[in-house]
This record gives structure tokens, C-alpha cells and sequence, in this order.
């Protein structure tokens, strides 16, 4: 890779995006992670690696929050989609792609026996909710982890809970809806058992994200499921964010744990638009009489490049591969730690390892993390302290991420000896949307 040549061109187009886009960009997480030098706008993408707007090649741990899964600009998917482009990409009577994705998404998640299509995850996440309200007859929602930025969730932001961190006001979503959607703590059994109690004959559904970073405590996810029931409501898995990384049927099928009603999204499709709601018929039927529709929630671009990237990670043996790549990359990273001598650990799974450096004062945490984010990408890596591969990272990648991170922890080794403000080149930008439950 080139030398870093600054993000000066980036940082223009990003002033004039805040004179015409409110709040500069459409998805909060594609704020500079440091402004003045992390990439904002990039040119072209492949496999493991972006260019930005400036001409420098970064590679990419981010990798479009997700999104990217068999890698940038995939030779298989693309020309699957160029193909169909050729045929066109929407239809005036449906596709019976419908149909086919449905099939495939039946024959791999295992809750699923049937579905409905979205165009991303947070779209997905309310219209599980919406279902799961209809198919019950209740209104309120239980949920642990992040779920968009739909009214139904946020509207959480109106209650006085602890647990509430997002930063985020509620403006714009109804006062109305405050109550509807309670929060509780990761792991946190006694305060749904609390919440269904508190709430008894009123919830609808309890929806979790059933990985973050750490896999959940044995027996966990199971009650989860077992409360739900005994209240008459539906247990929903949100896989947007941890999903097809850790298997192809989802943590659900990595952990042996089935829900009712699962939400998928983001790297079912390779970076094009598409979501999915899908569970057991009995929670599903009843949407067949709820107004649930859009054009586009089944148009034959997403439907092209859902079917393909699935077929194509279960035939590149993906579960195996992304342990491989987590588990290089902790490796590496360790090595960096021990190398430079600073004390932390990487922890999670393997699908997105992270850096978690111990430090003397907690309240250092966010410049640290800022220094390390700003110092890799001046070395060329796009990424913070949270590692998510694609089955298109190498080992060259990963050596020379290690290289890099070596280099960025003596930087955070100097600033903690030192004073880290004075090793800051730029501001951290808002973070992108903290969890409104941790």
C-alpha cells in the first residue's frame, strides 16, 4: 500500500455535505471516526480493501457495517446481478425469485417456515414487531441490543431507565408511543422477569440480538425463549448484525437455540438492499392479513444477490473460513499487545474479535480507542478496536493489519505516559448510535 496522503479531498466533500444532507451523512456509522483523518468518501472497493476519494487504499475491517460478507464488489454476486439487470431489475407482476429466496432462506435459518422481504435491517426489525403485535394482540415490545431507527424502538428513548445510553433523543416520534418498547440489560433474566411481571397479558414479543460481542451465558437465550412463551408472547431473534459470520443459519443454528420469528438483513445480500422477517408459520400466517407492502421489498436485484451470496457461502465453506480469519486476526492482535507490551486481551467470538485494552481510568477509554482508530488509518487499516473479516481477508491482510496495530499501540502507549489529547490529530466524531441497552 501507498503512504497515507491525508483526507483533504474527503473533508471538502464532507463540508459541503453538511450545507445540503442534515447531519452530513445517511447512516450515522459513516461518520469519520476522527475527523480530518478518517476516510469519509471512497472511490472504488475490492475484496478486502476500499481507495478513498484521496487516493489511499485501506483495508477494510468495517466493511460497510456488516454488510460485506464474501467481500467488496464480488465477481459472482455482481455478475449474477448484472445478468438480471439485463432482464430487468423490477417487474410490474412479482419474480418468482420471491419464491426461490424464500425457499433458500426455509432451507438454511432454522426458525424459518416462511417470510417476508424488507429492504434492510431496521426496516425488517419493525415489521417483526409489527407482526409479532398482530399475531398476539399486544402492543408492547421487550427488547436487549439495537434494532434501527424506527419509532416503535426508539420511543424507548422517552423512559427513565438506566440502561438508556444512546445519546439520541426521540425527536420526532410520538410521545404516544412511550412505554411500548422497554428495554432490559444484556443477560439481564431478572429484569425481563421483572418487565413481564410489571407488564403481565400486555407484551407482544421480546426481541434480543442473541450475539453482541460475547456469546451469551449457557441456558441464556433458552429462558429467554421459555419467558416469552409463558406470557404469551413471540421470542424474535434480531440477526441483522451478528448473522452468517458465525454460521450460515445464523447464531441461532451456532447455538442450537430456535426462536419464533428471526430478522435478517445486511450480509444476506452482499451489500445490496435486502431484508428479511422469518419464523414459524404460526407467528407468520397472521401477517397475511396485516397491510404490510412496498415496491421494492422484492425487486430482483435484492432478491439476485440475496440467492447468490447464500449459495456462495455455503459453497466456499464459510463457517470454517470466518474462524479462521477471527481467529488470525486475535492471534495477530495478541501478538501485537505482547510485542508492545501494553496490557489488554481480545475478546468476543470469532466473527468480530475486539481489542479491549485495560487501562487505569475508564473514562480514558474513548480517546484511547479514538488514538488506535486514527493511527491505523494512517497506516492503511480501516477499522477501531472490532475486527469483522470477509472470505475475501488474507493472511497478508491480517499480517499487515498486525503491523499496523503494533504501530498504533506504541502511539497509545506513548499518549498514556504522556497525555493522549496532545496525540489526538482530530476530534471523535459523535458515535455512530451507542446500543440503548448495553
Amino acid at each position: 500500500m501507498g503512504g497515507y496522503k491525508g483526507v483533504k479531498r474527503s473533508m471538502e466533500i464532507y463540508e459541503r455535505a453538511g450545507e445540503l444532507i442534515p447531519g452530513n451523512t445517511q447512516l450515522r456509522s459513516r461518520l469519520p471516526a476522527v475527523e480530518g483523518v478518517s476516510p469519509i468518501y471512497a472511490e472504488r472497493a475490492k475484496g478486502s480493501r476500499f481507495v478513498d476519494v484521496d487516493g489511499n487504499e485501506y483495508i477494510d475491517w468495517v466493511n460497510a457495517v456488516s454488510a460485506i460478507i464474501l467481500g467488496h464488489h464480488d465477481d459472482v454476486v455482481d455478475d449474477a446481478v448484472k445478468e438480471q439487470i439485463d432482464r430487468g431489475s423490477i417487474y410490474t407482476v412479482n419474480s418468482p425469485k420471491e419464491v426461490e429466496l424464500a425457499e433458500e432462506l426455509i432451507d438454511t435459518i432454522p426458525s424459518a417456515e416462511m417470510v417476508r422481504y424488507t429492504k434492510g435491517g431496521g426496516e425488517a426489525c419493525a415489521l417483526a414487531a409489527r407482526i409479532a403485535r398482530g399475531a398476539t394482540g399486544k402492543d408492547i415490545i421487550l427488547f436487549s441490543g439495537y434494532h434501527g431507527w424506527h419509532d416503535w424502538y426508539q420511543s424507548a428513548n422517552y423512559l427513565d431507565f438506566p440502561d438508556l445510553v444512546t445519546g439520541v433523543g426521540p425527536m420526532g416520534v410520538p410521545k404516544a408511543l412511550a412505554g411500548t418498547a422497554i428495554p432490559f440489560g444484556e443477560f439481564d433474566l431478572d429484569r425481563l422477569k421483572e418487565l413481564l411481571e410489571e407488564h403481565r397479558g400486555e407484551v407482544a414479543a421480546v426481541m434480543l440480538e442473541p450475539v453482541r460481542t460475547y456469546a451469551p451465558p449457557e441456558g441464556y437465550l433458552e429462558s429467554v425463549i421459555e419467558l416469552a412463551h409463558d406470557n404469551g408472547a413471540v421470542a424474535v431473534f434480531d440477526e441483522v448484525s451478528c448473522g452468517w459470520r458465525i454460521a450460515i443459519g445464523g447464531a441461532q443454528e451456532y447455538l442450537g437455540v430456535t426462536p419464533d420469528m428471526t430478522v435478517v438483513a445486511k450480509c444476506i445480500s452482499n451489500g445490496y438492499p435486502m431484508g428479511a422477517v422469518v419464523g414459524k408459520r404460526e407467528f407468520m400466517e397472521p401477517a397475511t392479513e396485516m397491510f404490510v407492502s412496498s415496491s421494492y421489498w422484492s425487486d430482483n436485484i435484492g432478491l439476485t444477490a440475496s440467492i447468490t451470496t447464500i449459495r456462495e457461502l455455503k459453497r466456499r465453506d464459510s463457517a470454517r473460513r470466518f474462524e479462521e480469519i477471527g481467529e488470525g486476526i486475535r492471534a495477530a492482535l495478541e501478538g501485537a499487545l505482547e510485542d508492545v507490551g501494553v496490557q489488554g486481551e481480545v475478546v468476543g467470538l470469532f466473527n468480530a474479535p475486539t481489542l479491549e485494552l485495560d487501562l487505569p481510568d475508564e473514562s480514558l477509554r474513548s480517546s484511547v480507542n479514538t488514538l488506535f482508530t486514527q493511527e491505523l488509518a494512517r497506516r492503511g487499516v480501516h477499522g477501531g478496536v472490532r475486527f469483522m473479516g470477509t472470505l475475501a481477508h488474507t493472511e497478508e491482510d491480517i499480517r499487515e493489519t498486525a503491523d499496523a496495530a503494533r504501530e498504533a499501540l506504541e502511539v497509545v502507549r506513548h499518549g498514556l505516559e504522556g497525555g493522549l489529547d496532545e496525540m489526538l490529530m482530530g476530534e471523535a466524531s459523535p458515535m455512530a448510535v451507542r446500543r440503548i441497552v448495553r
